[in-house]
Order: structure tokens, then C-alpha cells, then sequence
């Protein structure tokens, strides 16, 4: 299977300093991941580095699957517009899914060999093996999550590729396998004990796997399962926490956009860091927008109306827009003569990665565009919470979490509920399933915008009670899209297997057992 054949590219080198680059700095051996390999702790540490670096490399693939059949983002580049259009072809690169099976494959080795590295290295104890063990089991269940969520189903690969002796052929696990193996892995992690809560640097703490990033993946996991119960448990054992350095919801309006620069924020459970000064590079994903124009990746009409209502309700609030687009900072930005700048309100750039102030776009442009990407942080455990409390009845718990979100946006209470006031349970009994989940899934589109999220939330939308917003998942998909027509977009999704990417046509062609997704089946 040639996708699963992987090879380390480089054997990261691990180093005394502490910046990201120097524990990221690829030698370029071209070296495969044997058994003689494993000798020392800093062997194991270098292949948990290289996991964390093929993250990185996919970052792009998590934005544009993530957000462009959520109906936020449209893209100008004719394959990426193959994908929100729902025409997808296996041959398609925005297809492969090779870095994540690199990332898998990294965690495999991991898990496999660095028990016997303690038998070589006296000075690797079982201490630090275990903490390895509990980053390898988070690269592989979040992985595997991903593919799950745009695939439906793939190959279920837990042993490393060694040599040319290993069968690529191997055929798909179903999503409950697939889940249940998600569900095992981050529960190994958390029965080892040895997750970590912190590092001894900042950017560790929100660039290496801890304990809360595994509790957020399985509130993740459960919530796409339906296990609402346990979703909500793992949800409470990050908001719940009281550790010193736990991660803790930014309350405060004028804090928000520390989220995104600097980054690495106390409201961040796991980031992926670049830093340019330090690696001389920019991040991955720093070309799909640009303060033109001409960007890859351009705002919806729909999106730019949710925005520009958001801005409007600030205003009434007493909020200062100051040249933006509500929260997530759309601003507008024309440049004259390379002298002075002005808005104008028909042109609206993304912000959240190319800005270093929630304000002024003229003085706050980043210098380099090495935003770090943010895989989970704690507001979007907070409205996990509330989708959890939907969906178990317990619709005040959903209104208090929803509320949360909405305060720290300049928002008024939702429905203007205030639970402390007399008629708060009068005014809850009104509510209903599909509005309270309708307001989850705004509040997550405008505060996630461009962090890869949004086709997820929609998608698990439609998924939920054996498709019981089918419909509503169809029109919310098609509101959201403006490069197709929409009779297409409601013939294909009737088929609950378009919603899923095809299988890439050189796995298929190189495994035997490998099987296609169903709507792309050339023999269906």
C-alpha cells in the first residue's frame, strides 16, 4: 500500500535549546525507522518530533477539509473548488492523505519500540518512556480521528511499517472500529499516568500532547459517537480543572485575540508552532490568505452577512468595530500610494493569522506570517459542552455554555436569558432541539472561522440521530456554497456517502483489499 510504506524523510535531531526549531530540525538522512534505530531516549524523542513535524506539513489539508464545504471559505483554486463543490475524483491531490498516515506511522514506531530502548539506555526511565507513550497514543487517536471525519472509514494500521516484507494489502476497519480504537488509545495514555500538564517551556506546554489535550480529543471522539455522557465528562475535566497551569477560558474581550498573537495563550489546550525568527520559514497555510483580493481562500456572502450582523449588534452594544468584521477581526484594508490606508466596508481580509492587534490593521500587520495553528483550546470544549447538553435535554446547561462564548464576544446573553433572573426556566421551557444546536453552530463558525472546524460541526450535524437534520444539514451546505448550483449540491447529498472524500487512487491502486468509498465506486 504506497501511501503506508512510509519512510522518516529526515530523522529529527533533538537538541539542548528549546525553541521549537531546534527540537524540529530535520537531518536529512533519509532513514528508515528500524529496529536498529532505537538506541537511545533522545531516538525515541526525535521520532515524537517527526510526528509532530508531519502534523505540521498537513496543516494546509486540516484547513482546506476542514472549512471548505462548511460554506465560511471559498477557494479560487480549481482543484480545492473540486472539493466544496462535492466533485471530487480519487486522482485529486487535495485527496491524499499521505502526511497522516507519515504521523501514524511515527506513533506506531514509537508505541512498538521504545519499551525495548530502556534495556540500552539506562538513563530512559520508565517515567519518560511512559510520557513518550502518551504523545505516540495522542498523534495516532487524533490522526485517526481526522481520517474518520473525512473519510468515514480507512485502513486501520496500529503496528509500524519496518520493512518490504510487511502485506500492503489491508483492507478498511469500520468507523466503530475506528472509534473504538481512538477511544482505547487515548484511554492507554491516560491509564499510564504519565500524560504531562505542563513542560518546561511555554510553547512545550501548548506544542507537546498533555493530559488536556487528550481529554479534549475524547470529548472530541465522544461527541462525534454520540456518546454525549462521556463527552461531557471529558469536557468537565477541563473546564472543571484547578490545577496551576491548567488551560482557562479567556473571559475577558480585550484578551481575545492573545489567542492568536502571540499565541500560545492560557485559553490553548494544543497548538502547532512556527516561529520564524527561530526557523527562518513561515507557517504552511500562510498562502491561502493574503491581504488582496486575490487570496486562495475568500469569504462567502453568507459568512460576510453573519459577520457584518455580529458587528452590528457590537455596535449596539457599545463595542468599537474599529475597521473589523465582528470577533474573528475581518478587516478592511486599502492601501493608498503606500502612504496612509482606509477602510472601506465591500472588502474583507482574514485577520486572525496575519494580525498582532484586534484593532488597527494599519500599524498591526505581522511582520512574518508564522501564526501558530491551534488544534483544540478551551472555548470550543465550552460549546462541545453545550452540544453535549443539548442533546441530553438539559437545555440551561447548553444556555449557560453558549452564553459564555457570547459574553466574551461583546454578545448579549442568548435570547436574552439571564439565568440568575425569575423567568429564566420560562423562557428555556421555549426552546427546542434544532435551535439551540442551530445557535451552537453559528456561535462555532464565527468563533473557529479558519481554524479547520466548521465542515466537522456541519457534518456532525447531519450524522446526529441517524440523520435527523438531514434536511436542514442539505440547506445549511447549501446556503454556505456560491460556486455550484444548488440542485447539484442536493442531488449528491442525498447520498449520505458524498459527504466523505474518496479513498486516494494510488492506495487503491497498490492494496488489493482497499475498497472505495461507495459513492465513488466506479462500479456502483
Amino acid at each position: 500500500m504506497k501511501n503506508i510504506k512510509y519512510f522518516i524523510m529526515g530523522l529529527v535531531m533533538l537538541t539542548t535549546t528549546t525553541s521549537c526549531n531546534d527540537w524540529l530540525d530535520l537531518k536529512p538522512n533519509n532513514e528508515q525507522v528500524t529496529a536498529d534505530y532505537w538506541k537511545s531516549k533522545e531516538d525515541v524523542e526525535a521520532v515524537i518530533a517527526s510526528g509532530y513535524y508531519y502534523m505540521r506539513n498537513n496543516v494546509t489539508n486540516y484547513i482546506k477539509w476542514g472549512e471548505l464545504r462548511g460554506g465560511a471559505f471559498y477557494s479560487s483554486n480549481s482543484a480545492d473548488s473540486k472539493l466544496q463543490d462535492f466533485n471530487l475524483t480519487p486522482s485529486l491531490s487535495i485527496c491524499d492523505y499521505s502526511n497522516i498516515y507519515k504521523v501514524i506511522n511515527m506513533a506506531n514506531s514509537v508505541l512498538y519500540y521504545a519499551p525495548g530502548v530502556r534495556g540500552k539506555d539506562d538513563t530512559y526511565y520508565e517515567s519518560v518512556m511512559n510520557a513518550h507513550l502518551c504523545e505516540a497514543y495522542f498523534q495516532r487517536a487524533y490522526s485517526y480521528l481526522i481520517l474518520l471525519k473525512n473519510y468515514g472509514s480507512v485502513a486501520l494500521i496500529t503496528q509500524p511499517y519496518v520493512d518490504d516484507t510487511q502485506s500492503f494489502d489491508i483492507a478498511k476497519s469500520s468507523e466503530e472500529e475506528i472509534v473504538e480504537q481512538i477511544k482505547k488509545d487515548v484511554l492507554a495514555a491516560l491509564d499510564l499516568n504519565a500524560a504531562k500538564g505542563v513542560y518546561e517551556t511555554e510553547w512545550q506546554t501548548k506544542g507537546r500532547a498533555t493530559k488536556w489535550a487528550l481529554y479534549a480529543l475524547m470529548a472530541d471522539v465522544c461527541l462525534w459517537s454520540e456518546d454525549y455522557k462521556e463527552c461531557s465528562k471529558y469536557c468537565d475535566l477541563i473546564l472543571n480543572a484547578s490545577d496551576n497551569f491548567r488551560p482557562a477560558f479567556l473571559t475577558n474581550t480585550g484578551d481575545w485575540y492573545t489567542i492568536f498573537y502571540p499565541g500560545n495563550s492560557n485559553e490553548s489546550i494544543f497548538e502547532l508552532n512556527w516561529d520564524y525568527n527561530t526557523e527562518n520559514k513561515n507557517n504552511s497555510f500562510s498562502g491561502l490568505w493574503s491581504l488582496s483580493p486575490s487570496s486562495q481562500l475568500r469569504f462567502t456572502t453568507e459568512a460576510t452577512d453573519k459577520m457584518r450582523a455580529e458587528t452590528e449588534e457590537l455596535e449596539l452594544n457599545g463595542v468599537v468595530a474599529e475597521g473589523r468584521m465582528g470577533r474573528m477581526c475581518y478587516a478592511t484594508y486599502i492601501p493608498n500610494n503606500g502612504i496612509s490606508s482606509t477602510y472601506k466596508t465591500t472588502a474583507f481580509y482574514f485577520w486572525k493569522y496575519a494580525g498582532t492587534d484586534i484593532q488597527d490593521m494599519t500599524g498591526g500587520v505581522r511582520v512574518h506570517q508564522d501564526a501558530n495553528f491551534i488544534i483544540y483550546r478551551v472555548a470550543e470544549i465550552i460549546l462541545m459542552k453545550a452540544q453535549a447538553a443539548v442533546m441530553q435535554g438539559d437545555f440551561r446547561e447548553a444556555v449557560k455554555q453558549i452564553n459564555r462564548i457570547r459574553n466574551r464576544a461583546g454578545l448579549a446573553n442568548y435570547g436574552d436569558i439571564d439565568l440568575d433572573s425569575d423567568d429564566a426556566d420560562a423562557l428555556i421551557a421555549t426552546l427546542d432541539e434544532l435551535t439551540l444546536l442551530e445557535e451552537i453552530l453559528n456561535q462555532k463558525e464565527m468563533e473557529f472561522m479558519g481554524e479547520g472546524k466548521r465542515w466537522y460541526d456541519v457534518l456532525w450535524f447531519g450524522r446526529i440521530g441517524k440523520y435527523k437534520y438531514k434536511e436542514q444539514f442539505i440547506d445549511m451546505v447549501i446556503k454556505g456554497n456560491e460556486t455550484t448550483s444548488k440542485s447539484w449540491i442536493q442531488s449528491v447529498l442525498v447520498d449520505p456517502n458524498s459527504w466523505y472524500m474518496p479513498l486516494p487512487q494510488s492506495d487503491l491502486d497498490h492494496n488489493r483489499l482497499l475498497e472505495q468509498n461507495p459513492y465513488y465506486s466506479t462500479s456502483k
